[in-house]
């Protein structure tokens, strides 16, 4: 294929240690991959061009696409065979800069530099995502540093995170820059530690702070009472960086406040006093989460105080690699405005109030579907992991196992004949986690006659036999069964989560809400939780990544953690920050992110995802709070019982609400059809005109519809 040199220049005030490349749709770019992509150099120049970068590459002489980024770059060293290109921020724009295929080489002369992040008159530049590196997250919240000495009683600390390398024989690479266990604890002096890797990024989550994660400060971040202060650490091998947390005291914040590379403080200020340090050590965090202890010692090892905190490591997604050809994780529409979302489908189906109950059970096919038929936009659905680690659809932790009780030989045969519903006397009810059970265990529950199952649960010891069925524990505690139709497929409980990516309408939006069990703030848990937290939400996504297709999916939970970590394990889909808010509904949760709107619109700004989405009843308590997630460029959805009103949802509309969640979306929406169909037609349309207008009728008519939607989608 015939090819043309062109030259790639871009303007871009690159940090230090990293560096700006090109990755593209064609082989020499990289096809799409990081770690492929074409390496800028940077130009020699004077006065404000002075962050310049270009390289000339030889391209084929079709249409190329590409994209810009900034990344730090590890070469090989150790066990890693290939050179990491750890992205730090990507131009995301929806459609890729291209040059056309009529273009000629542009390298006669050095062409006009484009802009970094800006394309088309607009400016999209987004974080990255974990390619190779690991991200290690410390949590200081509720009080976590307690010092002992008086004279340290009341003042205000700062906290500094130094990453240090606990096994030296792979160092002496230059860009990949760690410190020693050897040296000395930092003092202060800005030209010992101007490291490019690991990164360390802090936010202070309060009133004062605009939830960003910035790179850390000459003394740290100060830490003030109230605060939800996060460190981000960067790392390539976890389980070989240790970390020294310093503390200073005197620090003040509108003197210390630069990144100590570039600033120098006022002649005769005062530096702040190191007060003690404490080690944390990778052997304390082998878990995915966790907490941990540890003593703040002086400069003579002496015990002055102790640090208490929470982590959260997150790993990369090993069977799924994302490319940069395309990313939604902040892409929405400003015309997707008071989506109608129907809450588990067609709506919750146990109520103490059967009124209010939809007529199909709740997370089946069968609801799902019948959302989809009368113009859901999307499908609300909560996914959680079976024993066997496949995604399954159902909302509650629990399943109620209806067991009859035993009875006397002579009566065994009359009793397994009753086919009636449950009631008082006959059954006893037994609890399980949904967790427990393997997927063929949860399908087996769903008829009502099923004496095997006394084989398949037979570690069961109670003076009961012959479990008959699987109940929802509304079900077995008020003893009335509401559905008897499990034996239809489509109105099975438990469908896999795969299943539903394959026969819901794909023009039907998809809100999976991935469960898993909160701390309350009283120190209970919901339910205790064995999976480790990387395999269950890698297993989700990686089934959600293999089969969307070009479906619009969003990804949602109340752990902020899990809300972290499918951001930073993918760039394709989007994510919001599920949160109660102030409710006297539900018992509070332990993570204060979770307990306000406002603390929820910095976390969402700090973590980088969509948006948030909120319970109904703090908006109508304040409607302001929704400008507030507005001024930070989140969308907003809703949740809640008091959706499920037609007036109310209007309202909610009216205020702006990009997704109202709600229950009989049947009886409830009005009738239309899902706006990504309206909007996958109107593009068929458009382009069946275009192509009717050059004259290329036949080639497209033998492409299938599915096919042409996701060509247009692509």
């Amino acid at each position: 294929m015939a090819k043309r040199d062109w030259k790639f220049r871009v303007r871009c005030s690159a940090g230090f240690g990293e560096t700006v490349c090109v990755v593209g749709n064609c082989e020499e770019l990289g096809s799409w991959k990081n770690r492929n992509a074409v390496i800028l150099t940077k130009e020699i120049c004077s006065g404000d061009e002075d962050n310049i970068w270009s390289c000339v590459v030889s391209i084929p002489m079709v249409d190329v696409e590409y994209r810009y980024f900034i990344c730090v770059i590890i070469e090989p060293f150790g066990d890693m065979l290939e050179r990491q290109s750890i992205v730090r921020q990507w131009e995301t724009s929806f459609q890729p800069r291209t040059i056309l295929r009529q273009d000629g080489s542009n390298c006669t002369e050095n062409p006009e530099p484009e802009e970094f992040g800006v394309h088309n008159n607009m400016s999209r530049v987004e974080r990255g995502w974990l390619t190779g590196d690991t991200v290690l997250q410390l949590k200081l919240f509720d009080n976590p540093i307690q010092l002992w000495k008086k004279k340290l009683k009341g003042k205000k600390v700062s906290i500094k995170v130094t990453p240090v390398s606990i096994n030296t024989s792979h160092m002496g690479i230059s860009t990949f820059v760690e410190n020693s266990m050897d040296e000395s604890v930092d003092t202060g002096d800005a030209t010992d530690r101007q490291q490019c890797w690991p990164i360390v990024e802090v936010v202070a989550l309060n009133e004062d702070s605009s939830g960003e994660l910035k790179k850390q400060t000459q003394f740290g971040c100060l830490y003030n009472e109230g605060d939800f202060l996060m460190f981000q650490i960067h790392v390539s091998y976890l389980e070989r960086v240790a970390y020294i947390m310093d503390f200073y005291t005197g620090v003040e914040e509108d003197v210390w406040s630069e990144e100590p590379s570039s600033f120098h403080p006022p002649v005769g200020t005062e530096l702040p006093e190191h007060v003690g340090s404490c080690h944390l050590l990778p052997a304390a965090m082998v878990e995915s989460t966790g907490k941990v202890l540890v003593p703040i010692t002086d400069k003579r090892h002496r015990p002055v105080g102790q640090l208490h905190l929470e982590y959260v490591v997150i790993r990369p997604v090993q069977s799924f690699e994302c490319d940069m050809a395309a990313s939604y994780a902040r892409h929405w529409k400003h015309t997707w405005k008071g989506l109608d979302v129907g809450h588990r489908g067609a709506g919750v189906s146990f109520k103490s109030q059967t009124k209010q109950c939809a007529e199909v059970r709740e997370n089946t096919i069968a609801s799902l579907l019948r959302a989809a038929r009368h113009g859901a936009d999307m499908v609300e659905l909560d996914v959680q992991l079976s024993k066997d680690l496949i995604p399954v659809i159902y909302h509650d932790f629990n399943v109620c196992i209806a067991i009859r009780k035993r009875v006397r030989s002579s009566q065994r045969d009359v009793e397994l004949e009753k086919t009636g519903p449950l009631s008082d006397g006959e059954h006893d009810c037994l609890v399980l986690p949904v967790k427990d059970l393997t997927l063929d265990q949860l399908h087996m529950l769903k008829g009502y006659n099923f004496p095997q199952l006394s084989k398949v649960l037979q570690f069961i010891d109670f003076d009961m036999e012959y479990p008959e069925r699987v109940y929802h524990l509304e079900e077995g505690t008020s003893k009335q069964e509401r559905f008897t139709d499990e034996d239809l497929d489509d109105h099975s409980p438990f469908p896999t989560l795969q299943h539903a990516l394959e026969v819901v309408d794909p023009h039907v939006g998809f809100n999976v809400e991935i469960k898993w069990t909160m701390q309350l703030k009283d120190g209970t848990y919901e339910l205790y939780h064995p999976f480790d937290l990387n395999m269950y939400v890698d297993l989700i996504l990686e089934t959600t990544l293999k089969h969307g297709g070009q479906r619009k999916i969003v990804f949602s939970c109340f752990n902020p953690d899990i809300c972290s970590m499918i951001r930073l394990k993918q760039n394709k889909y989007p994510v919001l920050f599920l949160t109660q808010g102030i409710t006297a509904k539900y018992p509070e949760y332990h993570d204060p992110r979770t307990q306000s709107i406002p603390i929820a619109v910095r976390y969402a700004v700090s973590a980088g995802i969509l948006g948030i989405n909120v319970h109904t009843e703090d908006i109508l308590r304040d409607s302001s709070q929704v400008s507030l997630a507005r001024d930070a460029g989140l969308v907003i959805f809703c949740w809640g019982d008091d959706n499920n009103d037609a007036a109310t949802i209007r309202h909610l509309k009216e205020l702006g609400l990009d997704g109202i969640i709600y229950d009989k979306i049947d009886y409830l929406a009005d009738k239309k059809e899902s706006i990504f169909l309206v909007e996958a037609r109107e593009k068929e349309e458009a382009m069946l005109r275009q192509v009717s207008l050059d004259k290329f009728v036949q080639p497209v008519a033998v492409v299938g519809h599915t096919q042409f939607l996701a060509k247009l989608d692509s």
